[in-house]
């Protein structure tokens, strides 16, 4: 059991029957009356985010999470299957579960967040960029480099991101995982 002078971003803990992660949090003192903390929190079973505020002092039941590094292997009805390296052991985890999983590539390596207590995942989390082959977009123009204008590409993944003008087919393109949005291109 803890208090809210535990909270910080990446805690989780038990909350009306579902288990959160911070992923913001401010401590606030007003002049007049008593000080909180403004909470933004997600939900590991169900993905939802929510705005909570807690008053100072106020308990909360801290969850034990787990981080494990698995490998991506396949995805068919039943979900998205991973593997650990080291044990071979393989975990199903749900779509819902995953954000953005028409980025995920065969053989990336992801973070899986376990429950301690019951050894039954969370939530998969996929790195903060990630570096994806360019399979079809329509052909640049040169000069076209000094204008924010975008234009559609496919993504060895079948994922469909906004590219640079310059991006051809080949190109390889660094992606950020949390917005789905290209970064940059990068020689290989």
């Amino acid at each position: 059991m803890g208090s809210t002078t535990d909270i910080k971003n990446g805690l989780c803990f038990r909350y009306n029957h579902d288990i959160f992660k911070v992923t913001e949090f401010l401590h606030v003192k007003p002049g007049k009356g008593p000080a909180f903390v403004r909470t933004k929190m997600k939900s590991l079973t169900t993905g939802k985010v929510l705005d909570n505020t807690f008053p100072s002092g106020h308990k909360i039941d801290i969850v034990r999470v787990e981080n494990r590094k698995y490998q991506y292997l396949y995805n068919d009805d039943m979900g998205y299957h991973f593997m650990n390296n080291q044990t071979y052991e393989q975990v199903n985890i749900d779509k819902a579960l995953i954000d953005r999983p028409e980025l995920l590539k065969e053989s990336a390596i992801v973070d899986i967040i376990f429950d301690s207590e019951n050894e039954v995942p969370l939530i998969m989390e996929m790195p903060q960029h990630i570096v994806l082959k360019v399979t079809y977009t329509e052909p640049g123009v040169r000069g076209d480099t000094a204008t924010n204008v975008t234009k559609p590409a496919t993504v060895e993944t079948g994922a469909e991101i906004k590219v640079p003008l310059f991006i051809n087919e080949g190109d390889n393109v660094k992606i950020d995982t949390r917005t789905g949005s290209y970064l940059e291109r990068v020689r290989s």
